[in-house]
C-alpha cells in the first residue's frame, strides 16, 4: 500500500511537472509574439509618422499648384472676358416724338434748354411756316444717361402724339473692335522694327508700304472705335413740334385696288394742274401773238382775191380759120 501510495504520488508531480513546462513555453511564445508585434506595429507607426510629413508636403505642394493654375486660369478669364453687367454695357440709345404745342417758337426753345440742361447741345434744326400750322423738327443730342429724362421733359411741353424709342446693343463689337485694335498695334510695331532692319532698297520700300498698310487699317478701326463711342456717349433724339393746325403724320402706305385707283386719280389730276398751267403761261402770249398774225393773213388773202375781180378782161386767143381743101 504505501508503495503504490508512493507511486501514485510520483506520477501526480510529474503531471503537474508537464502541466508547468508547457504552461511556461505557452506564455514565452505569447510574450514573444507580442514582442515582436509590437515591434513591427512600432515600426510601422514609425514608418508612417516619417512618411506623413513627405506626403502632406507633396499633397500641399499640388494643392498650391492647383490653387495657383486656378487662380490664373480664373485672372486670365477675367481679364480677356468683358464686363457684360447692364450698367457697364454699350448702348446706343434713339429716339422719335412728335408733339403737338400751342406756341411751336416757345416749345423749340424750351426744348434747346432742356438739352442744355442735361449736358447736350442741338444736332439740327428745321421749321416750316409760321402761323398755327407751323412744324419744328429738332434733332438733340444728350448724354445716354439723361436720354430717358429729357424725353419725359419734352412730352410734358404739349400733347405727345407719338413716341419711338430704339436701342442697340453694341457691347460685342466695341469689345471685338478693342482686341482688333490691339492686335493691329501689334503689327504696326512689328513691321516698324522690321523695317528699320532692313538692309536693301527692295526690303524696305517693301516693308515702307506694308507699313503703310497696316497703319491705315489701325486708322480705320480707332475711327469705328470713336463713332461708337460718340454714339453710345450720345443719345439722338428727334423731336417734332407742330402747330394746332399743323396735319398729323403722313399715314403708312397702303396698297390695294382703291390706293392704286386714288394714287392714279391724283396723279391725273396733277397732271392736268399742270397742263392747265402751261396753257395759261402761253394764253397771253398766244393773245398778244396770234390776233395780229391772224389779221395779217386776212389781209392777205383779200388783196390776193381783188385783182383777180377788178382786173381787165383777156380776149380768147384767135381761132385760126379753117384752111379749104384745094
Amino acid at each position: 500500500m504505501t508503495t503504490m501510495g508512493a507511486g501514485m504520488d510520483g506520477q501526480v508531480v510529474r503531471r503537474h511537472g508537464t502541466l508547468l513546462a508547457v504552461t511556461a513555453l505557452a506564455a514565452t511564445l505569447v510574450l514573444t509574439g507580442c514582442g515582436a508585434g509590437d515591434d513591427s506595429g512600432s515600426k510601422d507607426a514609425a514608418g508612417s509618422a516619417a512618411e506623413a510629413p513627405a506626403k502632406a508636403g507633396v499633397a500641399g505642394e499640388a494643392g498650391e499648384a492647383n490653387r495657383d493654375t486656378a487662380a490664373d486660369a480664373a485672372g486670365a478669364a477675367g481679364a480677356g472676358a468683358p464686363d457684360l453687367r447692364v450698367d457697364q454695357r454699350a448702348i446706343i440709345y434713339t429716339g422719335t416724338m412728335r408733339v403737338q404745342v400751342d406756341d411751336v417758337d416757345a416749345a423749340a426753345r424750351e426744348t434747346t434748354a432742356v438739352a442744355t440742361r442735361a449736358g447736350g447741345f442741338i444736332g439740327g434744326d428745321q421749321r416750316r411756316s409760321a402761323g398755327v400750322d407751323a412744324v419744328a423738327e429738332l434733332q438733340l443730342r444728350v448724354p445716354a444717361p439723361k436720354f430717358a429724362g429729357v424725353v419725359e421733359e419734352i412730352a410734358k411741353l404739349g400733347r405727345q402724339q407719338s413716341r419711338e424709342i430704339d436701342t442697340q446693343d453694341v457691347t460685342e463689337e466695341t469689345v471685338d473692335l478693342d482686341a482688333r485694335i490691339t492686335s493691329q498695334r501689334a503689327r504696326v510695331d512689328s513691321a516698324r522694327r522690321l523695317l528699320g532692319r532692313a538692309t536693301s532698297i527692295t526690303d524696305l520700300v517693301s516693308l515702307e508700304n506694308e507699313l503703310g498698310r497696316r497703319e491705315a487699317d489701325l486708322a480705320s478701326l480707332e475711327a469705328k472705335k470713336r463713332r461708337l463711342a460718340d454714339l453710345t456717349a450720345l443719345s439722338t433724339i428727334t423731336v417734332s413740334l407742330a402747330g394746332p393746325a399743323a396735319k398729323a403724320a403722313e399715314e403708312k402706305a397702303e396698297t390695294g385696288f382703291l390706293v392704286g385707283l386714288r394714287g392714279g386719280w391724283k396723279a391725273f389730276v396733277a397732271s392736268l394742274t399742270v397742263l392747265l398751267t402751261v396753257l395759261g403761261a402761253l394764253l397771253p402770249w398766244l393773245v398778244a401773238l396770234g390776233v395780229p398774225l391772224a389779221v395779217l393773213l386776212v389781209v392777205l388773202r383779200r388783196r390776193r382775191k381783188v385783182p383777180a375781180l377788178v382786173g381787165p378782161v383777156s380776149a380768147p386767143p384767135p381761132v385760126p380759120a379753117a384752111r379749104s381743101a384745094p
